[in-house]
């Protein structure tokens, strides 16, 4: 098995302070943002941070294919107002090039919401709300599409979400509308959430269930799109669309999905990147995780 595991690290402070807190849990990933994801604009990165980071990333030891940074939260490509829309899709572009500034090959982020009130009736019927969610997933693969064409060599990577609100991205018909309308193949892909996956009703806490997730996922989407996971278990219920993580273990998945993971060829050689809810026991769980691997 070849297993690349660690967690969202905090880059407070500068952008090369990332690969020094994931050596120092122990980690062979990591995820990061490259600006406050809580702001839509960030100063340019300048010469110096970037040579540090590069310094700091080779002396880690961590491939560039193994990190996986996350865009702002601010940023929605499925935007219903235009305007908004031109702004999340300006952010998204910039986003992109940070990271090719940095050296880095993906960048994940999530798909975007149509910001229409949905009742618990209309999620449950999906044919009720399929044109608003086309409309949405339409103009989100436009968005791509458009930022893909206005940047270089960064692979836009789509986290899969627990159908929270508005967001869409939670069934992989989703994902794999999306991909469909994307012009470059080459540099679109996927990563999955588990807590998202299994809030979204994707059950992985058997065999059976693990099998039959997987198996879908490769007829609806395909695993040569999968280009990294987060590796969380859930504090809500199996279908509960509620997007809140929990340590291993501690959650409704249970461990005997990330140990079924772990010993998965499909996940090797991708960043698989912790975001569970207490930082201070990381690195026990990277071992843990390790520890699995036959």
């Amino acid at each position: 098995m070849n297993k690349f595991i660690g967690a969202h690290v905090s880059a407070s402070g500068g952008v090369f302070n990332a690969p020094i807190n994931a050596t120092a849990i122990g980690a062979k990933a990591f995820a990061l943002f490259t600006k406050n994801q809580r702001q839509w604009v960030a100063k340019e990165l300048d010469s110096e941070t970037i040579d540090k980071f590069k310094y700091e990333l080779e002396k880690s030891g961590i491939l560039p294919k193994h990190i996986l940074p996350h865009d702002s939260y601010l940023i929605n490509l499925g935007h219903p107002d235009g305007e908004q829309l031109e702004k999340s899709r300006a952010a998204f572009i910039d986003e992109l090039e940070r990271c090719a500034i940095l050296g880095l090959d993906r960048l994940n982020f999530h798909p975007g919401s149509h910001l229409a009130k949905i009742t618990k009736k209309e999620k449950e019927n999906p044919e009720i709300i399929k044109p608003i969610e086309d409309i949405c997933l339409d103009t989100i693969a436009e968005s791509i599409n458009i930022a893909l064409n206005k940047t270089q060599g960064v692979k836009a990577v789509i986290e899969n979400t627990a159908g929270q609100g508005s967001n869409l991205g939670w069934r992989f018909e989703h994902l794999a509308h999306i991909i469909d309308k994307v012009e470059d193949k080459s540099r679109i892909g996927i990563c999955i959430d588990t807590c998202h996956m299994f809030t979204a009703g994707y059950d992985i806490r058997t065999r059976e269930t693990y099998d039959a997730t997987w198996a879908a996922f490769e007829k609806i989407v395909g695993f040569k799109y999968l280009m990294g996971m987060h590796i969380n278990d859930s504090k809500p219920p199996l279908g509960s669309h509620v997007d809140r993580h929990h340590s291993l273990g501690k959650g409704e998945i249970g461990l005997d999905a990330f140990r079924f993971l772990m010993n998965d060829a499909r996940m090797d050689d991708i960043p698989l990147v912790l975001e569970t809810i207490d930082e201070t026991i990381w690195k026990d769980e990277i071992e843990l995780l390790y520890s699995f691997i036959n």
